[in-house]
């Protein structure tokens, strides 16, 4: 089964890439973090399957397929559950959250090579979604509402978030604590995929800080500070640090 990969980070491709070479079925013939370039190299080489992150360097993955004639089935692979219903209704095969946890994307795709025929797009729901989320770029601040007042923070300057019977604190790298009355799970859909990890239910990391990972299930941050890491989130840890040896 002739895969194409979209993706424009490339620690994430490269892990995709080894989740890839796993399923010996699989067979890569061409990656991209263009739409420009991904528009003409689908078209050469007919894959039969397309992975494809949403946001592409210049532009979004909606807008490429809604210019593109294929037949190929498409597993969207993001860390914005926003978009989900826009792909499940374009025809999308499949639509994967980030981190991705390796024994969910090989059910995935076996599921997908098990399947008799492929399929083509609504076309008129892509374009549809290639329209309303053109121009959207990567959250880069985020607005905090504590008790008393609204703090904007730099995303790279989150360490990592924890979450508490319904609230969430953030740790910030000039050492300072806000608390907000929201789950952890609503910043983990602004927050940007390619920089945070959820290591664990209650705690959200950004990749930057983590200074160890200690196998027996934790993490030590630039700050001092020891995360756990659960026992369902350490494959998921080891990838991660695998991709970026």
């Amino acid at each position: 089964m002739k895969v194409y990969i979209l993706e424009d980070e490339l620690n994430i491709l490269k892990y995709i890439l080894s989740l890839v070479e796993k399923i010996p079925y699989l067979q890569v013939v061409g990656y991209s973090a263009e739409i420009s370039k991904a528009q003409i190299e689908i078209s050469k080489y007919q894959p039969e399957l397309i992975l494809a992150d949403i946001q592409l360097k210049d532009g979004n993955s909606f807008s490429l397929l809604s210019n593109l004639e294929t037949s190929a089935y498409v597993i969207f692979i993001t860390a914005y559950n926003q978009y989900a219903i826009d792909a499940l209704n374009i025809g999308a095969f499949a639509y994967l959250l980030k981190p991705i946890d390796p024994s969910v994307f090989e059910d995935t795709i076996d599921c997908c090579y098990r399947k008799d025929q492929a399929y083509k797009f609504n076309q008129q729901q892509v374009a549809i979604a290639a329209g309303r989320y053109s121009g959207i770029t990567p959250t880069e601040r985020i607005a905090l509402k504590s008790l008393d007042f609204t703090q904007i923070v730099a995303v790279n300057d989150i360490i990592y978030c924890q979450s508490d019977k319904g609230y969430t604190t953030f740790f910030l790298r000039d050492g300072s604590k806000i608390m907000v009355s929201k789950i952890l799970k609503e910043y983990e859909s602004i927050l940007p995929e390619t920089i945070f990890i959820r290591c664990h239910q209650s705690y959200l990391a950004n990749t930057a800080y983590i200074r160890k990972y200690f196998k027996d299930g934790y993490l030590e941050m630039t700050n001092g500070d020891k995360i756990p890491v659960s026992d369902r989130k350490r494959q998921v840890m080891s990838d991660y640090i695998e991709s970026i040896s």
